[in-house]
C-alpha cells in the first residue's frame, strides 16, 4: 500500500507565507515578462515543495484474524433439566464450524454465577473477555444461554463493538415448575410459644393446588393441600432453645424442571424468655453461695432460692409452719407451679419431712416429662436422710454406700467425660494431672445409670449425668466445688463446670451428646458431628440439584468429628447422619438464579436485534439439535436467516514495515531544484536574445 505524505521542514505558518510569496512573485513575473516567466514560477513551486518535504510512503501489511466471542453460560439455572448437556453439545459444534472459517479467531468465554447474588452476568464476562481486542476486530458474538441474564446493557452502544450479537437459547417453551416463596419468616421465637411462617407456592404448568409438607428438625408436623399463587400460614411450636429448623416442601409436578426450589428452610432461634431455676439449700455450708452467685450472675436466669435452716437431727416437735418467718411454699412450688421451672437444684438437701412423698412423686413426673434436677450432694446423701432413700430414688442415677472419703484428690475426666461436651476441654484438663486445685471430699456411691464423666478420690464417681424420659438428672457427689471458686491450691474452672452442667440439664443445643451441625464460609461447607461413640458413619449430603454423596468424617477431638467439602452448587444442602439432620445454605438463602428458572427469548431480544443479530431457541429436528450455520456478511447486509447466523469480518490488518522515500531531499531534490533554475535561466536568456 503506497501513499504520499508531507513533513514540512519549517513551521506551517512559514510554509504558508513562503507559498503566498512565491505565488505573488510568479504572478508579477508573468505579468511583466510574459509566458517566459512560467519557468521561474515552476522553480519557485519546486522550492516551496522542497520546504514541504514530500515523501513517498510504502506500507507492508499483513491481514489479521477477526475475533468472534462465544459466551457460554455456566450459571446455576443452566444446570437444570438437560440444559448443561445441550450447552456442551452446541459449544463443541460451534467450535468446529468456526474452526472451518478463514481469518476468524474464536474466543470462548465461560461465565458462571456472579459474586454475591448478582445472578448471571454474561455481558460483564463478554466485556472482560474482549478487553484486549480492538473494537474494529470484533466480527460478532454468540451467547449460549437459557436467556435469564441479569446485566443486559441499555443499548448496543454500550457493548463496545459493532458486530452482530446472537443468542442461542437452551430449554423448552413448555417447562413446568413449582417453587416456594417465603413471605414472612421469623428469625427468633420464645420457647413454648407458636410462630407463624407465611409462604406462597408459585407454579407454571401446574394444577392450581399443591400438597405441602412441614417438618421441624426432621420430624413431620403437618401435611396439607394449599392453593397455588395464594399465601398461606404455617404455625410452628418452638419447643427448644437454639435453632429450630423448619423445612417446608412442596410436592413436585410430573417432569418438573428442578427440585432445587421446592424446599425452603427457616431457622428460628428458640429463646427462653427467662430460665427459671429453683435452688433449695439444706443447712448452711461453705459452698452454698457458689451456686447462688453463679446463677445470679446470669441475666437470663430467674432464681428462686430457699434455705432450710433446721438441721435434720433436730426434732423437737415444732410445727413446720412455725420454723421460719416466711413459710416454705411447698405446695405452690412442687405441685401448682413445678412445671414452670426449667431446673430444680437440691444443694446438700436432706429429707426432713418438709416435702411429703407426693411431692417427690411430682418431681419424678416433672423430670420424665421434660424437667431437670441437679443434686449437689454432701455428707447427708450418705446418711439415713438421703434423697436416695425417698421416692425420688427412681430418677437418681446412683445408690450411696454410706461411705465418705475425706482425702485430697484432683478431679479427673473419665474416658466418657473426655468425649462429653459438658466436660470435654475443661480449662486445665489438657495436662496430666489436670492443672487445677484439689477437692477434699467425695461420697462413695454405686452408679446404677447414666454416664460418669468425672471421677474423684480412689477413682470414685464424682459427676454423673443421666437422661430420664424427656428430662435430665445430674448427680454431683461432692460439696467441695467451692474450693475452686475460692482459689484453693490455685482453684479451678468451677464456672465452666457448673454452668455447663446446668445448661446441659436445660437442654442447651451446643451441649448435646449426639448432634450434627453444618456451617458455611463462602463456598465451603464445614460439617461437625458430636458423638459419644468411638466412630461415626459417613454423612449423606444432598445437593440443591438432588445429587447425593457420602462424606467421611475425621476425628478432631474426643467425641468430635469434622469434615470440609466444597459447595459446588448454590442453594440448600441437606446433611443426614442416622436420625440427625442438618442444613447448609451456600450463597444467598433464596438465590436469584432460582427465582426465575424458565428459559426465555424475550430478555435478549431487544439488544440482539439492535446489533443486527438474532435470538432463537435451539430447535430439535427428529431428536437431534439443529445448530444454525455460520456465514460471513459484508456491509449492512442482514446478519441472520432461518437456519443461519452471520458475522461481519472487518478485514483488519497489521503493519509489518514502512518504507519512506523523500522526494525533496538528497540528490533527487537537488536535481529537481537545479533543473528548474536552469530551465528558467535558459528560457529567459532565449527570450532576451529573441527580443534583441
Amino acid at each position: 500500500m503506497a501513499s504520499l505524505s508531507f513533513t514540512p521542514l519549517v513551521p506551517d505558518a512559514v510554509l504558508i507565507a513562503a507559498g503566498i510569496l512565491a505565488a505573488l512573485v510568479a504572478l508579477a513575473a508573468i505579468v511583466i515578462r510574459g509566458p517566459v516567466a512560467l519557468l521561474r514560477a515552476a522553480a519557485l513551486v519546486v522550492l516551496v515543495l522542497a520546504l514541504a518535504n514530500p515523501a513517498f510512503v510504502t506500507q507492508d501489511r499483513e491481514p489479521v484474524d477477526d475475533v468472534v466471542a462465544l459466551v457460554v453460560d455456566r450459571s446455576t439455572s443452566q444446570r437444570l433439566g438437560d440444559r448443561a448437556q445441550v450447552t456442551q453439545a452446541v459449544r463443541e459444534e460451534l467450535e468446529q464450524r468456526f474452526g472451518g472459517l478463514r481469518n476468524i479467531e474464536l474466543r470462548i468465554i465461560e461465565v458462571g454465577d456472579a459474586a454475591g447474588d448478582a445472578g448471571t452476568e454474561l455481558f460483564t464476562g463478554l466485556a472482560n473477555g474482549l478487553a484486549d481486542v480492538p473494537p474494529e476486530r470484533v466480527a460478532g458474538a454468540v451467547m449460549l444461554t437459557d436467556g435469564v441474564v441479569h446485566d443486559i446493557p441499555g443499548s448496543a452502544e454500550d457493548l463496545g463493538f459493532t458486530g452482530p450479537l446472537h443468542a442461542l437459547i437452551t430449554g423448552y417453551p413448555d417447562e413446568a415448575d413449582r417453587q416456594i416463596d417465603l413471605i414472612r419468616a421469623p428469625r427468633y421465637g420464645i420457647v413454648g410459644r407458636t410462630q407463624l411462617i407465611e409462604a406462597k407456592i408459585g407454579e407454571r404448568g401446574g394444577t392450581g393446588s399443591a400438597v405441602v409438607t412441614v417438618r421441624r428438625d426432621g420430624e413431620r408436623l403437618a401435611r396439607r393441600e394449599v392453593p397455588t399463587e395464594a399465601s398461606f400460614r404455617i404455625p410452628v411450636q418452638i419447643d427448644r432453645a437454639g435453632p429450630n429448623v423448619v423445612e417446608i416442601e412442596v410436592e413436585p409436578l410430573p417432569d418438573e424442571l428442578t427440585m432445587a426450589n421446592n424446599r425452603a428452610v427457616v431457622t428460628i432461634e428458640g429463646i427462653r424468655e427467662n430460665l427459671r431455676v429453683l435452688l433449695v439449700s439444706g443447712e448452711p455450708h461453705a459452698g452454698e453461695r457458689t451456686w447462688r452467685n453463679l446463677l445470679r450472675s446470669d441475666a437470663n436466669v430467674d432464681l428462686v432460692h430457699f434455705t432450710i435452716l433446721r438441721p435434720p437431727e433436730k426434732q423437737d416437735g415444732t410445727p413446720i409452719d412455725e420454723l421460719s418467718l416466711i413459710a416454705f411454699p411447698t405446695r405452690e412450688l412442687f405441685q401448682d407451679k413445678i412445671g414452670e421451672f426449667d431446673l430444680i437444684i437440691f444443694d446438700r438437701y436432706a429429707n426432713q419431712s418438709i416435702l411429703p412423698s407426693i411431692y417427690y412423686d411430682n418431681i419424678v413426673r416433672y423430670v420424665r416429662e421434660g424437667g431437670a434436677v441437679l443434686l449437689a450432694a454432701g455428707p447427708e446423701f450418705a446418711g439415713r436422710a438421703s434423697l436416695a432413700r425417698t421416692r425420688l430414688a427412681p430418677i437418681i442415677p446412683g445408690e450411696p454406700t454410706g461411705g465418705v472419703l475425706e482425702e485430697p484428690f484432683k478431679a479427673m475426666l473419665t474416658d466418657t467425660g473426655e468425649r462429653h461436651p459438658v466436660t470435654r476441654g475443661l480449662p486445665g484438663s489438657e495436662s496430666d494431672p489436670p492443672a487445677w486445685g484439689e477437692w477434699l471430699r467425695v461420697l462413695d456411691t454405686r452408679v446404677t445409670a447414666g454416664q460418669t464423666v468425672m471421677s474423684g478420690a480412689q477413682d470414685r464417681p464424682l459427676l454423673v449425668l443421666e437422661r430420664q424420659g424427656e428430662g435430665r438428672v445430674a448427680l454431683l457427689l461432692s460439696d467441695h466445688a467451692w474450693l475452686w471458686a475460692r482459689g484453693y491450691r490455685e482453684g479451678g474452672p468451677h464456672v465452666d463446670l457448673l454452668r455447663r452442667t446446668a445448661h446441659w440439664l436445660m437442654r442447651e443445643p451446643a451441649l448435646e451428646e449426639e448432634a450434627l451441625r453444618a456451617t458455611t464460609q463462602g463456598e465451603r461447607i464445614f460439617i461437625e458431628r458430636q458423638s459419644m461413640a468411638d466412630e461415626v458413619a459417613s454423612v449423606s449430603v444432598t445437593s440443591p440439584s438432588g445429587a447425593e454423596s457420602g462424606v467421611a468424617l475425621e476425628p478432631h477431638l474426643p467425641g468430635l468429628f469434622r469434615a470440609e467439602i466444597a459447595g459446588e452448587e448454590r442453594g440448600l444442602y441437606t446433611l443426614r447422619n442416622g436420625d440427625l439432620v442438618a442444613f447448609a445454605s451456600v450463597g444467598p438463602a433464596n438465590p436469584r438464579e432460582l427465582v426465575d428458572v424458565f428459559s426465555t427469548r424475550e430478555q435478549l431480544a431487544d439488544i440482539t436485534l439492535e446489533t443486527g443479530g438474532s435470538v432463537r431457541r435451539l430447535s430439535r429436528a427428529e431428536g437431534a439439535l439443529a445448530v444454525p450455520r455460520i456465514q460471513s456478511v459484508r456491509g449492512d447486509a442482514r446478519a441472520y436467516g432461518n437456519d443461519w447466523i452471520g458475522i461481519r469480518p472487518s478485514g483488519s490488518s497489521v503493519v509489518l514495515g514502512v518504507s519512506v522515500m523523500p522526494l525533496a531531499l538528497g540528490l533527487l531534490g537537488l536535481l529537481l531544484l537545479l533543473g528548474a533554475v536552469l530551465a528558467a535561466w535558459l528560457g529567459e536568456g532565449r527570450g532576451s536574445a529573441a527580443r534583441r
